[in-house]
């Protein structure tokens, strides 16, 4: 039995480490850390010297925001800890570098929502720096996917499905005329997803691929973040309601730059279309019915 000496007890043990006894009797639980010794007359936890260091490694990870489990996974690994550890850090680092980056874009938008209210401004007055034009845009043929997909399973099902694009459109020798393109035929979330189509148009009409029209759209372009999208469809909205128009066919989104081949969100160019018509053309059609 080791010498009291070379004991802490849990108060003292989470006095140096500056965790509460209450959180070490729950990592005891879980497994984590266990006393090295317990009382078992009065059940009074003991904790070696050496464990300090042990609790130590936990909290450098807690602080990193690794989970309790994937804490318990590294410290199981052992022998190959330093390769887990290395792996495991690698990935952590990606992922908090990709925090800096959200919470550095949230620092620039309350800077900017901050200076226009200075000068008087709403917050909301970045959507006048938001173009909408009216174009025409021409028949196509479209090689696609439509599928129903959940807002979570949007980036894999990018590259899923445009993957199986670009291989037909290589085995079969296609012509590819403009970049990739997502349509959303949807009209609201549902539990089973969005009804959704990836598309790519091409020269050639096959098997597989089908016509679309556009007509009539309004077009919006977009340099950077996808966040941005939410504000050019208000905006597209608002102008259609303001100007008399109606939407008449599905939105859809091309996507001028890869994602997955930019470096910076700022690289991004993506073009909102959302087909219209006038709601004249409705409204004089329910007049004759009547007439």
């Amino acid at each position: 039995m080791k010498g009291r000496q070379s004991m802490l007890s849990i108060g003292e043990f989470s006095n140096i480490c500056k965790v509460s006894a209450k959180t070490l009797r729950y990592y005891a639980e879980i497994g984590l850390i266990i006393p090295d010794e317990i009382n078992p007359e009065n059940g009074y936890r003991y904790y070696s010297i050496e464990q300090l260091e042990k609790m130590l490694f936990i909290n450098r990870l807690k602080s990193y925001n690794f989970s309790l489990e994937e804490i318990k996974a590294i410290l199981k690994s052992e022998e190959l800890m330093d390769d887990k550890l290395f792996a495991a850090l690698t990935g952590k680092k990606r992922e908090i570098e990709k925090q800096v980056q959200e919470f550095e874009k949230t620092l620039d938008q309350i800077n900017d929502d901050i200076s226009n209210l200075k000068v008087g401004k709403s917050i909301m007055s970045y959507l006048e720096n938001i173009d909408v034009q009216l174009v025409e845009v021409p028949m196509m043929y479209l090689l696609f996917i439509r599928k129903m997909v959940h807002e979570y399973d949007y980036p894999e099902e990018y590259g899923n499905c445009f993957s199986k694009l670009f291989r037909r459109i290589a085995d079969d020798k296609l012509t590819m005329l403009s970049p990739p393109m997502v349509l959303f035929h949807s009209t609201e979330f549902t539990p089973s997803g969005l009804d959704t189509e990836f598309a790519v148009p091409v020269k050639e009409y096959v098997t597989g691929t089908r016509d679309f029209y556009p007509g009539l759209c309004l077009k919006t372009v977009v340099y950077g973040s996808y966040s941005a999208l939410s504000s050019v469809y208000t905006k597209q909205r608002e102008w259609a309601e303001k100007e008399g128009y109606e939407c008449s066919n599905a939105l859809y989104e091309v996507y001028v730059t890869d994602p997955s081949e930019v470096s910076k969100e700022s690289e991004l160019i993506t073009e909102v279309y959302y087909p219209v018509k006038k709601k004249q053309e409705r409204q004089c059609a329910q007049k004759e019915k009547f007439i």
